[in-house]
């Protein structure tokens, strides 16, 4: 279970600080605002809809180490390679190549850390991966940002992600060879003896899809941020990295309380983080900062007890599918609900709110109706 957390911590250094610059990048190159909005946006899309093709592939062959160890050689070499990008379009196959390698990986390697589950609980395994993960997500950028502070250039940065892209690959090739088999960490007796996706599932997604469609992305907040001078330029990434550190913390407290409350946690937290909007989106800069604490809350739970609970809803031989399957309805509900709420932030931040808001509660209801089936089952 460490060594899995080393290696997102890692990872997350190294792809998280790339996309801290990978926009600025493009417009360097010379793309335009279209351009680097479908890079993004699409990139994004496709990483989501490609795991349920990827996690289908990881069930039917068993072999997980082997898919998951090609998303992340896939993911931690294109990043260092942006450095040598001469054109937009060169970059632009890059970003989206890296997105595909994160796709590959996530649905094999959640579902060998679903082994670890049965012994240690759900909600702290995916929790202290989660944590490990933000707190690499947190370091990137900052690592990027010290690079251009000391008047490096873009590409440097990229070359810069090679350490820990490199660390990455050392540390997993670690755990494949101390645990070939992961198995065996998960006695036939506790494995759950669900079969397929019962409706539980369905009615989980249908609330998490909800809850994607809410969730308003860090660049729309930014944008906020920078156009109504809530906080100067240079403090912007400092909430990001603030959030991160936020959604770190939080995520181990969460696995806690999961584990001992269930799905409660994942409704408790769904109302607590349908706060933030009117906080980030039409509050001033004490009230933002609040925002971006439950922000980052949310943010962990989605990484981490949301995908715990999955892990009880099926048997081992078809987790990388189901997690693939959620991954993939989560991020066209995200995709679409960020369309969304930028169309409605161009007409009133005030809509925006009402949508995100009252997305967020409606799937409250959902989330304990899907702790009752679980419980009668």
């Amino acid at each position: 279970m460490l060594l899995i957390g080393v290696v997102s911590m890692f990872s997350d250094m190294t792809h998280e600080g790339a996309r801290g610059i990978t926009g600025p990048f493009l417009g360097s190159l010379g793309a335009s605002g279209l351009v680097v909005a479908v890079v993004a946006g699409g990139g994004e899309l496709l990483g989501y809809v490609l795991r349920f093709v990827f996690g289908y592939v990881a069930d039917r062959t068993g072999r997980y180490w082997p898919i998951t160890a090609v998303g992340y050689t896939v993911q931690m070499v294109v990043v260092p390679l942006l450095a040598l990008a001469g054109n937009w379009p060169v970059a632009a196959v890059l970003i989206v190549a890296e997105r595909s390698g994160r796709a590959m990986r996530n649905p094999a390697r959640d579902a060998m850390l679903a082994h670890a589950t049965a012994e240690l609980g759900r909600g702290w395994v995916f929790g202290v991966r989660e944590a490990l993960d933000a707190a690499g997500a947190m370091i990137g950028p900052l690592i990027v940002a010290g690079v251009l502070y000391l008047h490096g250039t873009y590409r440097g940065g990229f070359a810069v992600l090679a350490v820990p892209a490199v660390l990455t690959l050392l540390v997993l090739a670690s755990a494949w060879r101390q645990y070939p088999h992961p198995s065996d960490l998960e006695s036939a007796e506790a494995a759950p003896g669900r079969r397929g996706r019962p409706r539980a599932f369905w009615i989980y997604l249908t609330g998490m899809g909800l809850i994607a469609a809410a969730y308003a992305d860090y660049p729309l907040i930014a944008y906020r941020f920078g156009k109504d001078h809530i906080v100067s330029d240079a403090w912007i990434p400092v909430l990001y990295a603030g959030a991160m550190a936020t959604e770190a913390l939080a995520a181990l407290a969460l696995g806690r309380l999961f584990d001992r409350w269930g799905m409660w946690t994942v409704a408790v937290t769904t109302l607590m983080t349908a706060c933030f909007p009117p906080l980030v989106f039409l509050g001033g800069a004490a009230l933002a900062v609040i925002g971006m604490v439950l922000w980052g809350l949310g943010m962990a739970a989605q990484e981490s007890i949301v995908k715990a609970a999955i892990t009880g809803m099926t048997d081992a031989d078809h987790r990388a599918s189901v997690f693939g399957l959620f991954d993939t309805g989560f991020g066209i509900c995200w995709f679409a609900g960020s369309l969304a709420l930028g169309a409605l932030y161009d007409h009133s931040a005030t809509s925006l709110v009402i949508f995100s808001v009252a997305l967020q509660l409606a799937a409250i209801p959902l989330l304990v109706k899907v702790r009752h089936d679980i419980r009668s089952a």
